[in-house]
């Protein structure tokens, strides 16, 4: 049996587990390899190991064109209905989205997610398509009577 594979078979007394996301939102890909060693130090350094080999041998690319062939053909009819809010992960819990629907004139079929932060200029708020990146239609911006366009 190789040093590899005896590592990640025999008992270990540290692990970790790594999450390479390609974006933020819940709904990107993940890659979660499991990390083992005998030491801290072996921890880290098959870390690096892992990650270089990731790297190297094209399988974060691979994921990637994997993950977005899977959204351009088999779209969960939810989200083409607009019935389904994106997920997130925050405060180590995922945490769904309001949807929020968009002006009567919105042509949108995807269903809008409400955001809202502080920038330089102050305060703002936008409706945001919750399609796949690459296939958002327009965000819709607050205006200063209240109304989004």
């Amino acid at each position: 049996m190789t040093p590899t594979a005896m590592a990640a078979t025999s008992p270990n007394k540290f692990k970790i587990g790594l999450t390479f996301k390609a974006a933020a939102g819940y709904d990107a890909e993940w890659i979660t390899p499991t990390v083992y060693g005998e030491s801290a130090e072996e921890v880290a350094v098959n870390a690096v190991d892992v990650m270089k080999a990731l790297a190297d041998k094209g399988v974060i690319d691979l994921a990637a064109l994997a993950a977005k062939k899977v959204r351009e053909t088999h779209q969960s009819t939810t989200v083409l209905a607009g019935n389904s809010a994106p997920m997130t992960f925050s405060g180590g819990k995922v945490q769904a989205q309001q949807s929020t629907p968009g002006p009567d004139t919105d042509s949108c079929t995807h269903g809008r997610t409400l955001r809202e932060g502080q920038g330089a200029k102050g305060p703002w708020a936008a409706l945001f398509c919750n399609a796949p990146k690459g296939s958002q239609c327009d965000p819709l911006w607050r205006q200063k009577d209240g109304s989004f366009s």
